[in-house]
């Protein structure tokens, strides 16, 4: 189900019931189109999400874990000039679009109390959140700014009169009466979900096509099935419905989804059914936003060091012939006498092969001396090459294997996480660190923790400096230790010096989770204890080896990965 206006309404019932009268402690805007208002209200603190995002608008309260920007952006510090401390008095939706409006009491500079408006506007692209004065209707501020040149019909712009956007000319399904909703029903010539967005106000695509289901199975009782429909509505039973192919919110079980193959999860609200949806899916694409020049970065230092690395092999290959040059440079030498100037070839007797022929390339400009001391030159120069190919060759490879690590990492970094990614590459030198007065006090993040069926905890390091830290320091010498095998991933540790079998295999999963083949099967994970592990001189960040190890080949599954991160002791 999309976020269309039949849960919009559904939403703004449910927060109206946990937060009108709270009171706003805190106003922070995370990103550049989401706002977080903390608001004490029924004598906890709860956390109002408010996205104008173009492909994850919408409101709800979260328990999502945000990191504020160093600098706060010119509209949150204008609505804490205007919301700090104001009272919440009402949440309405227009008609049953997906407008909201959120208004507050609040004292200006001068102690009179004045009405503010927070309108939210969820359509996609053009979604925004603008706070108005309620007296005059003027805009005072917008989270994104719209002239004239944008938009004709309305500006939004701050001292702006604002226009709302154009009415739909539709039924509201909400307020209609029985006898319009008959009336409209009964015209239908096919009961099809276009037809029922055609006429009803709000119905995204999901909602229609269910009410469409069930219209149909009683199609002479059109009336009553509309009846149950929305009599469902006002006790929400908010599941989470995963198909084969994609992911579904609705506010009940919709039956037009629903399959053998459907799996259902149910959630005991709407905002906590949102937090379960869009998760991980705006974690991703914020990580895709802020890390994209992160990842091209990091591609970049790939290639460079892959081509380094076939240039390095190929004279490595190079070199390997320099024995053959040595024993050119002597049959030349030894039958100086028949090699003839001015020639490109001379055919010799190779006594290095029982004589057989060998034809050896000259320089016409050179003497056969001169022809002789170059093969010697050549031959030299490769041999002195090869004592530092070897050395080059695995530098150069360990640093792919560790860039591909971040990458690995970066695959599964929260928003929060990017930046002590950033700071791992600053230190290791692919970037460059920022001036002082544009440096960030990056905070140190923990590792995450997990719990085996048996309450065991496990701990996974979310980057290289984590997990040097997690395995070489946290961890007791008696824990255990896994890693992908020859697979970029994160350190995990078993906080047990005698883990169960099951525990094992339950860690091996989490290991094979947080790697860069998390989607694949039979992952092979490496499981030793951490006194046989060793740290190098020199080595990159989250660069270890091992020994006295045990390999387990397991498939991860995200769910039960979920449920090993919620369970606690």
């Amino acid at each position: 189900m999309s976020f269309d206006g039949i849960f919009t309404h559904l939403m703004v019932y449910e927060l109206s019931e946990q937060l009108i009268g709270g009171k706003i402690s805190k106003i922070h805007q995370p990103y550049p189109n989401e706002l977080v208002l903390v608001i004490r209200s029924n004598g906890k603190n709860q956390k109002l999400l408010l996205s104008a995002h173009s492909s994850y608008a919408r409101i709800q309260l979260t328990n999502m874990v945000y990191q504020n920007p160093d600098t706060p952006p010119n509209f949150v510090m204008l609505l804490r000039k205007h919301l700090d401390g104001a009272i919440l008095q009402t949440i309405e939706q227009v008609e049953n679009d997906r407008i909201i409006h959120f208004t507050f009491s609040h004292r200006d500079e001068l102690g009179d109390l004045e009405s503010l408006v927070l309108v939210v506007e969820l359509m996609g692209r053009h979604s925004t959140i603008l706070l108005l004065n309620q007296a005059n209707n003027k805009i005072l501020e917008a989270i994104k700014h719209i002239g004239p040149s944008q938009n004709t019909y309305r500006s939004i712009l701050p001292g702006s009169t604002y226009a709302a956007p154009p009415k739909q000319n539709r039924l509201n399904p909400f307020t209609a009466t029985q006898e319009e909703i008959f009336q409209q029903l009964s015209q239908l010539n096919e009961l099809k979900a276009k037809n029922l967005q055609q006429i009803f106000q709000g119905f995204g695509s999901d909602t229609a096509k269910e009410l469409e289901k069930q219209l149909q199975k009683q199609p002479n009782n059109k009336l009553k099935v509309w009846q149950q429909f929305f009599e469902k509505m006002k006790q929400p039973n908010p599941v989470m419905m995963i198909t084969e192919n994609k992911e579904f919110f609705t506010p009940f079980l919709f039956e037009s989804i629903l399959n053998q193959e459907t799996k259902v999860v149910e959630y005991p609200t709407l905002s906590s059914l949102l937090d379960g949806y869009y998760q991980d899916k705006a974690e991703r694409d914020r990580v895709k936003q802020q890390g994209n020049e992160l990842i091209k970065r990091l591609y970049n230092e790939i290639k460079r060091n892959e081509a380094k690395l076939e240039k390095r092999q190929k004279t490595l290959l190079e070199a390997k012939q320099a024995e053959i040059l040595r024993q050119k440079g002597e049959l030349l030498t030894t039958y100086l006498h028949q090699v003839p100037r001015g020639e490109s070839t001379v055919t010799l007797e190779n006594y290095y092969e029982e004589n057989q022929p060998i034809v050896i390339a000259l320089n016409p400009a050179l003497t056969p001396n001169q022809n002789a001391q170059k093969y010697f030159q050549r031959y030299q120069k490769l041999r002195n090459a090869r004592k530092l190919l070897d050395q080059q060759i695995a530098e150069t490879t360990a640093e792919i294997n560790y860039l591909h690590s971040v990458l690995a990492q970066v695959e599964i970094a929260t928003p929060m996480d990017l930046d002590l990614i950033k700071e791992e590459l600053m230190t290791e030198g692919y970037l460059k660190r920022p001036t002082t007065k544009q440096r960030k006090n990056t905070k140190k993040s923990q590792p995450e923790v997990f719990y085996a069926s048996d309450h065991t905890e496990i701990l996974v390091g979310r980057n290289n400096l984590q997990n040097d830290q997690l395995t070489l320091k946290t961890a007791r010498k008696t824990d255990y230790w896994l890693h992908t095998k020859d697979i970029p991933g994160s350190h995990v540790i078993i906080k047990s010096a005698n883990p169960s079998e099951e525990t094992i295999l339950e860690a091996a999963e989490i290991a094979a989770y947080y790697s860069k083949y998390r989607h694949s099967a039979q992952v092979p994970v490496d499981l030793v204890q951490v006194k046989h592990i060793r740290k190098p001189n020199g080595s990159k960040p989250g660069y270890v080896i091992y020994e006295n190890q045990t390999t387990y080949f397991v498939t991860p599954e995200e769910e039960r990965i979920q449920k090993f991160k919620e369970r606690k002791n």
